[in-house]
């Protein structure tokens, strides 16, 4: 019997106390976001959507970034979170791997998403924000947003992609008991809202048409800013958090992961629970990270890598990353906070330059997977944390196959106790799988015309 616990824990004096900055250890840098014209914009070209606190968090190039102790000591209301050890899975599956998972479901909002907003929402209150518009695709980061205005004291607005809020009413639920406004997107309320209703009066909408509606509102008064749950750099840095502390309790049993496993829509938790790992395989150390996407959505695996725009109405600068194109209407997948087009410049960069792998995956392989997890660790996982898992039994399959014990870490980003539809779809025999038409994709492409080329390596 091994004398290894079930769960590895981190006190809180043990916690972090500061972000890990990647940009600081790239091997090469990034390129810069630019406008239409190709010129590389500077950080008062933000300063409209963003509070110049978060702005010089984007831009910065510092490797450890200081964590306010107010932020501190609302992230201790779930963190540090657990890392356990999937024995019941491992037996499962008859594999030597020894399989972990870093339970991000164990805060309020269940998901990895109030890392950043708990943050975002600081710095705009300290900025002198008083309100804040987002957009959420499966309802996770509207629900944290929510949650971390209402502890922080500023005023919250969601445009949810209309498809989730149909799906998932219980987050909508969530987002206004945190007395946050939730609105479908596409909205009668935005410009851009109107004009996409009228070209499809049934859309199921889009992340990129809902941060152009968010962006709109935000930009008309002094007092309100934007937040975004992913993609940007200085969510990734908030998400790091995550990897830190999984570094911290893999130092506590004398073991570290041969394999690093995220799910990936924007980017966020594959990042938070990467990013760390990523910079000891920059300084030599010997480790695999897996980005782990729907066949859908598949940015990384597909997309290619260009500038593009953060949203449909080309409101945002030009990102360098991975892209199906801003016009990109996903299908209605369950995984919806996997249904972004565009994938964040950080993660895109990390891929571009080797430093990761990606792998795309059909959605009932990801609920038959989410299945198997539940019926042996128990906890139910939300449809985006499935893709981790997938990979990772796929990971824990090949380790059975070459009779290796490998060591495998995946982000467990959050519970699917909202997403209980999907899961009834899935046993009903009502989901199936969708590998993006190239066709489609050709046609969404098409939007990138025009835009300038991001330099070569």
């Amino acid at each position: 019997m091994s004398t290894e616990p079930t769960k590895i824990l981190l006190s809180e004096d043990e916690m972090p106390r500061q972000w890990y900055n990647i940009q600081a250890d790239l091997p090469t840098p990034m390129p810069p976001p630019v406008g239409l014209d190709g010129t590389p914009i500077g950080p008062d070209a933000l300063a409209q959507v963003f509070p110049m606190n978060l702005i010089e968090q984007e831009v910065s190039t510092e490797r450890w970034i200081d964590i306010p102790e107010e932020i501190l000591g609302i992230l201790k209301l779930w963190r540090p979170s657990p890392l356990y050890r999937a024995r019941r899975l491992e037996a499962a599956l008859g594999t030597p791997a020894k399989i972990y998972y870093k339970n991000e479901g164990v805060s309020p909002a269940g998901s990895h998403k109030p890392n950043t907003a708990v943050a975002q929402a600081w710095y705009n209150r300290e900025f002198g924000i008083k309100y804040l518009t987002t957009e959420t695709g499966a309802g996770q980061w509207g629900s944290a947003l929510a949650m971390s205005c209402k502890l922080i004291g500023i005023e919250c607005k969601v445009f949810m992609v209309r498809i989730s809020f149909d799906q998932k009413p219980f987050r909508k639920i969530m987002m206004k008991t945190w007395g946050a406004e939730c609105i479908p997107s596409p909205s009668p309320l935005t410009a851009i809202g109107r004009k996409m209703l009228e070209e499809d009066p049934d859309t199921p909408g889009s992340l990129a048409i809902a941060i152009s509606e968010a962006l709109e509102q935000a930009v008309e008064r002094d007092d309100t800013r934007y937040a975004l749950g992913s993609v940007l750099n200085h969510v990734m840095l908030h998400q790091t958090i995550i990897g830190l502390e999984a570094k911290k309790q893999f130092d506590k049993i004398g073991r570290y992961p041969d394999i690093v496993i995220g799910c990936a829509g924007g980017g966020s938790n594959f990042a938070g629970i990467s990013f760390p790992f990523i910079c000891d395989k920059i300084h030599g150390k010997d480790v695999r990270v897996i980005a782990t996407e729907p066949e859908a959505c598949p940015t990384l695996t597909r997309g290619p890598y260009v500038y593009d725009s953060g949203d449909v109405a080309k409101m945002t600068p030009l990102l360098p990353m991975h892209s199906l194109g801003h016009r990109f209407i996903p299908p209605a997948i369950h995984a919806g906070g996997l249904r972004y087009h565009g994938m964040a410049p950080l993660v895109s960069h990390v891929k571009r330059i080797g430093l990761i792998e990606a792998t795309a995956l059909p959605q009932t392989e990801c609920y038959e997977a989410a299945l198997l997890f539940a019926h042996t660790e128990g906890f139910i996982p939300a449809p985006e944390t499935s893709h981790a898992i997938a990979q990772t039994i796929r990971e824990a399959k090949q380790a059975k196959e070459e009779g290796k014990e490998k060591v495998i870490l995946m982000n467990w980003s959050g519970h699917g106790l909202m997403d209980l539809q999907g899961y009834d779809a899935y046993m009903s025999g009502r989901i199936s799988d969708f590998p993006l038409p190239e066709e489609m994709l050709q046609r969404s492409l098409s939007s990138l015309e025009g835009h300038p080329q991001v330099p070569k390596l």
